[in-house]
This record gives C-alpha cells, sequence and structure tokens, in this order.
C-alpha cells in the first residue's frame, strides 16, 4: 500500500457518519428498554387494580339461570 493511499484513506471521514447512526441507534433502543420497564411495572400494578375491582364487583347477568313459570289463564 502506497503512501499517498493510506493517507487517503486515514483522512477519509465517511466512516464517522456510521459510527454516529450507529450510537444514535443504540442510544434510542436504550431508551426504549428503558421506558418500557417502567411502563411494564405500572401496567402490572394496574392490571391487578383492575382484577381486584372486577372481583369485587358482582355483575348479575341479565338471564339469570333459575326459571320462574308463569301460566296465564285466558276466559
Amino acid at each position: 500500500m502506497s503512501m499517498k493511499s493510506l493517507t487517503s484513506f486515514l483522512s477519509d471521514e465517511s466512516g464517522a457518519v456510521t459510527v454516529d447512526w450507529v450510537v444514535l441507534t443504540a442510544a434510542l433502543v436504550g431508551l426504549g428498554l428503558a421506558v418500557i420497564s417502567v411502563v411494564s411495572s405500572g401496567l402490572e400494578n394496574l392490571s391487578g387494580d383492575i382484577q381486584t375491582q372486577l372481583e369485587a364487583d358482582h355483575v348479575t347477568a341479565g338471564f339469570s339461570s333459575s326459571t320462574t313459570t308463569t301460566t296465564t289463564t285466558t276466559d
């Protein structure tokens, strides 16, 4: 390799942009993982609270399992 091509290779800055993008992408992935970890614990607590409330409230169905028989007479 000649000295001129080595100097040209060392002064070339086109790879620096790639490094910047890799660092920015890694930062975004790390930020996303941090947000997911914070939000997931809050969602677990919220879903537990919703489950507790739904278990405490007994919702009666519109159609009950017991049937009542009514008879009508016509004259």
